[in-house]
């Protein structure tokens, strides 16, 4: 099955500020399984077990959460981190418009799309969590949601159209942020279709990182996954997804005695691409510089070094000019 397609290549100028944030997830959510990997209501009350460690997740009336609704909080996170980074105050409330979420989520921008969002709000507000996962250096027994609140605000004429979204983070993702307690992820994680893709890059993120390789039995992997398929069949989406290949910055291999190796790709050809600069992104961003009084040549070598760096995890950016001119465009004017 193949990756779905990158949606919104050339993206809005006038959103490319938040949408281009680089996305961060959380570890904590990352090592559980928080989310469900069905695509239909799942109404199952689960109970997870390890050592002294406890997670039970209670169900809304729409079902778990699931690893597609994921992307609102992965969304939230990297909005929040991209202010702290900068220096910038952070607070539990995001403010953003559903195609400022779509689109950095890679979905379609259309009627469905606000209808799916609307139901995943409920999913992710609705849902109860009892656990004593540790987050911020602290352990803590906790119910509580992913969210606090969640709505929309529409337009009241004959459109309909929605204007903006607001979430309200809980307390214990709140502390996930404000410990560092997250990493950055590839933006092809939108692309991948399968859910246990998608839970699997996760994994692997978490546990693997940039080490050469990491191991872990098959119904260990399961567990950590939150599938309920019969191991038999578990087995054979691990062989499919191994065989498809998309899984980005890694590869696995399922040995003859269920062992599962992840294996960083390799960096001179999957997480280190060329960086070109088109020349009309050069030009506009020499005339940017020369407004605000800034060294072109500066601004140029800082971003690209970013930017590899970033490629370097398996993150290069989809539209190298347009991310280039919305960081010039940042920087403040020394004039």
């Amino acid at each position: 099955m193949a990756l779905l397609p990158d949606r919104h290549p050339q993206k809005d100028f006038f959103i490319l500020d938040i949408s281009d944030v680089v996305p961060k997830d959380d570890m904590a959510s990352m090592e559980h399984p928080l989310f469900s990997l069905a695509t239909k209501p799942d109404m199952r009350h689960l109970v997870y077990k390890n050592g002294i460690n406890k997670l039970e997740i209670i169900p809304s009336g729409r079902g778990l959460p699931t690893i597609f609704d994921k992307d609102i909080l992965i969304f939230c996170i990297s909005q929040l981190m991209d202010k702290k980074n900068r220096g910038e105050k952070i607070g539990k409330r995001v403010r953003f418009t559903g195609r400022e979420l779509l689109i950095a989520t890679n979905r379609p921008t259309n009627n469905l799309g606000y209808n799916r969002l609307e139901h995943a709000f409920q999913r992710l507000r609705g849902t109860t969590f009892t656990t004593n996962i540790a987050t911020g250096n602290k352990i803590e027994t906790r119910i509580f949601g992913l969210i606090d609140e969640g709505g929309f605000v529409r337009t009241a004429d004959e459109h309909f159209r929605l204007d903006y979204c607001e979430i309200v983070l809980s307390d214990w993702v709140m502390r996930a942020i404000e410990g560092d307690e997250v990493v950055t992820i590839s933006n092809d994680y939108f692309r991948l279709r399968r859910p246990l893709e998608r839970r699997l890059y996760e994994i692997g993120r978490k546990h693997c990182g940039s080490q050469p390789k990491w191991h872990i039995g098959l119904a260990k992997l399961q567990e950590k996954t939150g599938s309920n398929a019969p191991l038999k069949k578990f087995r054979l989406n691990i062989r499919q997804i191994i065989e498809d290949d998309h899984t980005p910055f890694y590869r696995m291999e399922l040995t003859p005695d269920d062992l599962v190796i992840f294996r960083p790709r390799s960096p001179q050809s999957d997480l280190s691409p060329e960086i070109r600069l088109p020349e009309w992104a050069e030009d506009k961003a020499r005339g940017i510089a020369r407004e605000k009084g800034r060294d072109y040549y500066a601004l140029r070598s800082d971003w690209l070094a970013f930017a590899k760096s970033e490629a370097a995890k398996g993150n290069p950016p989809k539209n190298a000019g347009a991310a280039f001119l919305a960081y010039c465009n940042k920087q403040k004017s020394l004039r």
